[in-house]
């Protein structure tokens, strides 16, 4: 939330103008004038009797005046009294008290007169009154005896003073005493209860009594009040009264409301206008009567009703006529209600509608002073010429009285006098002095020349010319020297002289010229006005919510007018930052350091020139973890359940979300506090079920955004009543850990789950399927029971049921354990291998009987490893490997294995002792598969038309070799391939030479091996044959052409233009051209390779349906020729799990067996990318 106001000068230039109106009026004091009442002393001069007694009457006048003044209406001869002085040059009068005199001798109504030869104008009556602060006079005060429940008022009756004091209850030790709805004061004083309670009783009810002009308190003897409860009332009564007295004291009983002040049904109320309206009903009843305020016929008043005294007062300031009314009080508790009206009538003493207003008038003028105000009831108007009811006063022809107003007409010099105007009803009265001044004066200026006015653009602006002048000058205004006179809707001229500018802008600034001028004269002065930027606050403090111990910052970036300096000023909630040196004002901003819970407020920046103001508020939050609840309280304690209720701590700026209680066993794991439960954060009372046989003890935990509170007080302590247990322990097993043995265990209960002492476990167990009776033993402080000497593998019965000293648990449930294994007696038999592929075999075997499992069955191990290679006849280290397959299958899949190599296998059953015996070793062969590529490809010895390759044979040739093939093709120096040429050679062979090829050509070789079953992948090289010598000097001869200029020259002219046209050509490849990638595709293919279709899992040709498209590439068959599905009718769920592959605990196999994939020879490009700008320029030279 962030708040801004700015304060700009055209309020502070409205009030200096409307001060302007009014001092225009002012005539100077080096003129003749009659005398103008300054200063007095008010009309009800209440003075304190031990000092001096100063009456003041200030006046100014030309010439100056003297000073007169009157006692009663009589005249005060000051001279006759020593005590009476009147200070130099002035009409204030100084009563000399000090020294000797009696404030009471001076008492009465005093009135001063200011008198000079143009007049004389007199004060307010002003009634002179010491105060007074009597003592109390001396009364017995008897004990008040009440009854528990009933009323009560403690009268103070104060001594009559003046001013009236101020009245308040205090003790004996002068602390105030305590007030509430049931106990209050009222508006006399008295002190009022609704109805007494025991707590009521003292002895020093005292009443005391302020009197402010004096300075004094004065206090009342104590009242001593002694309530009487019914029950020690009876108490009292029995002990004497005889045993045949019947007596019953009636117990406090519940009353209705009655008023106690205001009396009766209804009462009036006068006020007058513009005062405070006090309404005041006071009710006693038990339980203690709630007010209630209306205005029949209307609504109270907005913004100036206020409800005081816990609402028994009725406040309404600053009254008016429409105020008047009946105003109804209501108190009301469960029985009933009582009402009081009150009539209120607003009455007014005047007040001024016209007061008359001083008149300077050139000789010869007309005028008029006018005197208008109104009342309840409407105030007589009454004249007095220089203190003299004008009825008597000297007659002057110019004059003539209408009632309310005094018409001038062609007045003479002669005409010069003070008017005073009475307007006065029963409530009070105004006297106001007003002079008619004559005289003939030509203009003059008062405002001083060359005045700087500066203002803040878009503000008025004020240009004052005040003015004097009889008669009565015209104002004209100029802008500059030599401007023209100022007209239009953009400016506004005041009769005081004042041009006001509504909305100045920069290029109102300038130099301004008034003048002023009447038949006697004229006169002119020179302003300036500068207009200034505003200042503003561009970069406003925000609303900020910050953790406790943060750090927070509020900005304050301002923009202002460079000839004005700033000031920056941080308030918090409208009062000056604390003294803390946690606060650190910047430049531009205000940082908090380690901010705590006091820092929670609204922060104002204010920026001040001397010509506005701004200002900008942000709030900040300071927000934290809850306060921990506190005063926690168990009530409704039953043996299972109890009550708790908490009163939650501040939430610090952040509300609860919830409440987690938490509990500690005393009895058990005293010190360790568990989770019971939560609720809702607007909860402050839970339900708790509770277990037997637990010492509780409760704390509640209040969270909000931020995080836990700190854990409350622990509860009182609640000890629950044994109980039998409730439940059995949980996770009952038997499991044997050899195989004579059964080892039952379960869960112990917690101490809580006891439900009383002497915890124990009855474990029993019987052999199932067998017509046995229960063992059963009883155990304590332990969770696991041993059976020795049983059967091996076999099920039993078992339970463990919770028992104390007060009984046993609800029969337990029965659950199934075994006793221990041992290992498998038999292996499996008829062991059979299907052998699928070169890499892939299938074996077979019968299931053991269960009862030679002796444990549970898991699953059966194949235990496989290649015994030698047949196409090398040569041993290596066997590496046995396993796969296992879970559950009572009889068959699965060994994959990964290598072609034409003899492999061994066996199978054992296992259970979860281990494993059986293996079965007897079943031996199988792998067929040949194709050959891995040969080791190496070198190519040595070029010759102009021959190379010499030499390889080395595969390192797995996976089979019998029966040849090489050897396939090449030259490359131009464009990249482009030729024709393909495939060569034959025999198996034994390592070494080739090739003759008769191209001179000075590149070749490159694609070489694989081969065996029955098909071509195993390829290596590649590329080679070059030597360069012509022949050739090589015809190319030296024709250097000479080369270095001529004109075919350097042409050669570049050339080689620019195809660059040019290269680079225009790939721009717009790049922007989509086409591309014949297909043709080339075609035209580099291997002869080998042809296409087919895609379900026949060999190769299939490039796509390219629409040039545009992206290329896709065929698949290839694997080069060690992995079986595919269709292959083999085994599914892949058929894989066990084993130590050199992947398999699914089913014993499905997800390895992936491939080999290498070679690139295949391509009769053209073997590249199918775009060729470059680059490449094509090599291509050239």
């Amino acid at each position: 939330m962030m708040k801004k106001k700015s304060i700009s000068a055209s309020k502070a230039s409205l009030v200096l103008f409307l001060c302007q109106m009014i001092s225009a009026l002012d005539v100077p004091l080096d003129l003749l004038q009659p005398p103008t009442i300054t200063q007095q002393s008010p009309k009800d001069y209440i003075v304190d009797p031990r000092e001096n007694i100063v009456i003041q009457c200030e006046a100014k006048g030309k010439p100056p005046p003297s000073f007169s003044w009157t006692r009663n209406g009589t005249h005060f001869d000051i001279d006759k009294d020593a005590q009476v002085t009147m200070k130099p040059n002035s009409g204030t009068l100084v009563i000399n008290i000090m020294n000797g005199g009696k404030a009471e001798a001076y008492e009465g109504v005093y009135q001063c007169t200011a008198r000079n030869e143009r007049g004389a104008a007199i004060s307010n009556n002003i009634v002179i009154r010491p105060s007074r602060s009597p003592l109390w006079t001396k009364e017995k005060l008897e004990p008040n005896h009440v009854r528990e429940g009933d009323s009560l008022v403690l009268h103070c009756r104060p001594p009559v003073g003046l001013p009236p004091p101020i009245i308040f209850w205090m003790d004996n030790a002068f602390q105030r005493l305590p007030q509430s709805e049931r106990v209050s004061q009222g508006l006399n004083g008295d002190l009022y209860f609704s109805n007494v309670q025991p707590e009521d009783t003292r002895e020093d009810y005292i009443c005391y009594a302020r009197f402010n002009h004096t300075q004094t308190i004065q206090q009342k003897q104590p009242i001593s009040v002694k309530v009487f409860s019914m029950d020690s009332l009876n108490d009292t009564i029995a002990a004497n009264l005889s045993d045949t007295d019947i007596y019953g004291a009636k117990p406090v009983t519940e009353r209705q409301p009655i008023l106690l002040t205001p009396t009766g049904s209804t009462s009036t109320k006068v006020e007058l206008r513009g005062n405070v309206l006090l309404l005041e009903c006071i009710a006693a009843g038990l339980p203690t009567p709630v007010i209630r305020w209306i205005k029949e016929g209307g609504e109270l008043p907005v913004n100036r009703t206020f409800f005081e005294n816990f609402k028994k007062t009725l406040k309404i300031i600053d009254v008016s006529e429409a105020d008047s009314g009946n105003y109804k009080c209501i108190a009301r508790n469960m029985l009933g209600s009582v009402h009081h009206v009150i009539s209120v009538t607003v009455k007014a003493a005047p007040y001024w509608i016209t007061a008359p207003r001083n008149l300077v008038l050139s000789p010869g003028e007309d005028g008029t002073l006018i005197c208008r105000a109104n009342g309840n009831p409407k105030p007589n108007i009454s004249w007095f010429a220089n203190g003299v009811p004008i009825a008597i006063a000297p007659e002057d022809p110019s004059r003539k009285v209408d009632g309310d107003t005094i018409i001038f007409s062609h007045v003479q010099e002669r005409s010069s006098a003070v008017y005073q105007c009475n307007a006065s009803n029963e409530y009070g009265y105004l006297l106001a002095n007003a002079f008619v001044n004559v005289l003939a004066e030509p203009p003059r200026v008062l405002t001083p020349a060359n005045k700087l006015y500066q203002v803040i653009a878009d503000s008025p602006a004020l240009l004052d010319c005040a003015y004097f002048g009889s008669p009565k000058p015209e104002i004209e205004w100029f802008k500059g020297v030599k401007g023209s006179i100022l007209r239009g809707n953009e400016y506004v001229f005041h009769d005081n002289g004042t041009l006001e500018i509504p909305v100045a802008q920069k290029d109102s600034t300038g130099t301004y010229t008034c003048v002023a001028r009447n038949e006697l004269g004229k006169v002119q002065n020179e302003v300036r006005l500068e207009v200034k930027d505003p200042t503003m606050i561009i970069k406003q403090p925000e609303y900020k919510v910050i953790q406790r111990y943060g750090q927070v910052s509020f900005e304050c970036i301002i923009r202002h007018d460079s000839t004005l300096l700033p000031t920056v000023i941080w308030l918090k909630d409208n009062d000056e930052l604390p003294d803390d040196e946690r606060f650190l004002v910047g430049k531009d901003n205000l940082t908090i350091m380690n901010v705590t819970d006091k820092d929670d407020g609204t922060y104002t920046c204010i920026v001040n020139t001397t010509l506005d103001s701004v200002s900008a508020s942000a709030v900040l939050t300071v927000v934290a973890r809850p306060n921990p609840p506190f005063d926690l309280e168990l009530t409704g304690q039953l043996e299972r359940s109890v009550e708790l209720s908490w009163i939650p701590g501040d939430e610090n700026n952040s509300p609860i979300r919830n409440f987690v209680i938490e509990y500690e066993d005393g009895l058990h794991e005293p010190g360790v506090w568990h989770y019971q439960t939560e609720v809702p954060g607007t909860q402050t009372t839970v339900q708790l079920k509770l277990s037997p046989y637990v010492n509780y003890s409760f704390r509640v935990i209040a969270v909000n955004e931020i995080g836990r509170s700190q854990p409350s007080e622990p509860s009182e302590q609640y000890l629950t009543k044994s109980a039998n247990p409730d439940e059995n322990p949980s996770n009952v097993q038997g499991i044997g850990s050899e195989p004579d043995n059964l080892v039952i265990t379960w869960e112990s209960l917690k101490g809580f789950q006891s439900n009383g002492p002497g915890l124990q476990y009855k474990v029993s167990w019987r052999q199932k399927d067998v017509d046995d009776e229960w063992t059963s033993v009883i155990v304590a402080n332990v969770s696991k029971y041993i059976v020795s000497g049983t059967p091996t593998f076999v099920p039993y019965e078992i339970k463990v049921q919770a028992l104390n000293d007060l009984g046993y648990a609800p029969e337990p449930s029965e659950v199934i354990g075994h006793s221990g294994e041992d290992l498998p007696m038999v292996a499996p038999g008829n062991v059979q291998v299907h052998v699928i592929n070169s890499t892939l075999a299938k074996v077979h075997w019968d299931p053991v009987p269960l009862k030679t499992v002796r444990g549970h069955l898991q699953g059966y191990k194949v235990y496989y490893w290649k015994v030698q290679s047949l196409s090398r006849r040569s041993r290596r280290h066997v590496e046995k490997k396993i796969l296992t397959f879970r559950g009572n299958k009889t068959f699965g899949m060994l994959p990964g294995l290598e072609p034409y190599s003899s492999y061994k296998l066996n199978v054992r059953v296992v259970n979860g002792k281990g494993e059986g015996p293996a079965s007897p070793d079943k031996v199988f062969k792998t067929p040949e598969g194709v050959p891995s590529s040969p080791s190496f490809l070198k190519i040595t010895n070029p010759t102009l038309d021959s190379l010499t390759l030499e390889w080395g044979s595969p390192t797995h040739p996976n089979g019998v070799l029966t040849s090489y093939i050897l396939k090449f093709q030259p490359i131009n120096n464009t990249h482009e391939l030729g024709p393909l040429v495939e060569i034959r050679i025999p198996a034994n062979e390592s070494s080739l030479i090739l003759k008769n090829l191209n001179y000075s050509t590149r070749y490159k070789f694609y070489f694989n091996a081969q065996t029955s079953v098909g071509s195993g992948s390829q290596i590649t090289e590329e080679a070059v044959t030597i360069m012509d010598e022949g050739k090589m000097a015809m190319a030296s001869r024709q250097i000479d052409i080369a270095t001529q200029g004109w075919f350097i020259g042409l050669m570049c002219a050339v080689a620019l233009l195809i660059l040019i046209l290269l680079i225009v050509c790939f721009i717009r490849r790049n922007k989509g051209g086409k591309y014949p990638v297909k043709e080339k595709e075609d035209a580099h293919a291997d002869p080998e390779i042809q296409p087919m279709k895609e379900d026949d899992g060999t190769f299939g040709e490039y796509s390219d349906a629409e040039d545009h498209k992206p290329l896709k590439k065929g698949s290839r068959t694997p080069s060690d020729r992995t079986v595919k599905k269709e292959d083999s009718d085994d599914s892949l769920v058929d894989y066990g799990e084993g130590v050199n592959g992947q398999f699914n605990e089913d014993g499905s196999f997800i390895g992936q067996y491939s080999g290498k994939k070679e690139k295949e020879p391509a009769e053209g490009n073997e590249s199918s990318e775009a060729p470059s700008p680059v490449n094509a320029m090599n291509s050239f030279v």
